[in-house]
């Protein structure tokens, strides 16, 4: 047997293992819901991964590819319900409008998918929420209903506070990145939340990156910026890894 056969065999066998996702159906009172499980080993930190306004497309899957590249089981949650992934904005619109409109469903279909990420093998006593625009602003709902994570994330994500509604009950660190040239939300919704937190003294960090406009982070959009992006993502992955030990 000769030396290249060797180191051949020898590589083939020490490449590094990937970790293959899959979809999952599950059901919220007898709805049915279809989420995306990806995990590198069986006992990864868990990320909670709340989707764009269109639903969970391939982008999502693609993020949580990535964070199993890092080591970390995702479960991508399904908000909206099996198969309805809108394309038109006014059916985006409508779906998030629905959700926007009645808090309690909103807070049922996270617990449900934080559930379904147990029964996937996802510790959820050492996980994170993180959301993408609509996404974002639904980790936030999560985070003052008192969710027990270690943390909740948004990028570009909506940062009013609902009406009778606060920050008392949080847990977990917070962590919000927003881009300046954010014409959706707004600066001023940004320093709002920044006085909510700091009078509720909760720990936050908030960032925000010059240029960047809503939905930054979108691969292939007119609206991507990569520095943000890219900026922005590795400041998350410091987060994790300072977050869930």
């Amino acid at each position: 047997m000769n030396r290249l056969f060797l180191t051949l065999c020898f590589c083939l066998f020490t490449l590094p293992a990937f970790a293959a996702g899959q979809y999952v159906d599950y059901s919220v009172n007898g709805e049915p819901f279809t989420g995306y499980y990806i995990s590198p080993t069986d006992d990864a930190p868990l990320v909670l991964l709340i989707h764009d306004w269109d639903g969970l497309t391939d982008y999502e899957v693609k993020r949580a590819q990535m964070l199993a590249d890092q080591g970390y089981a995702v479960f991508a949650a399904d908000m909206f319900g099996k198969g309805i992934r809108p394309t038109e904005t006014a059916d985006k619109k409508s779906l998030t409008g629905a959700l926007y409109a009645d808090r309690p469903r909103m807070r049922t279909l996270l617990n449900a998918a934080l559930a379904t990420a147990k029964k996937q093998g996802g510790d959820i006593e050492n996980a994170v929420a993180m959301g993408y625009c609509f996404g974002g602003t639904v980790v936030l709902e999560f985070a003052r209903s008192g969710a027990c994570l270690k943390g909740f994330v948004t990028f570009h994500g909506g940062l009013q506070t609902p009406e009778g509604q606060d920050y008392s009950g949080t847990q977990g660190k917070l962590l919000i990145l927003h881009g300046t040239a954010d014409t959706s939300v707004t600066m001023d919704d940004f320093a709002t939340l920044a006085k909510e937190l700091e009078a509720a003294q909760i720990n936050h960090e908030m960032i925000t990156y010059s240029g960047a406009p809503h939905a930054f982070s979108v691969f292939d959009s007119p609206r991507y910026r990569k520095d943000a992006d890219e900026k922005s993502w590795k400041r998350f992955s410091e987060y994790l890894d300072d977050t869930l030990r």
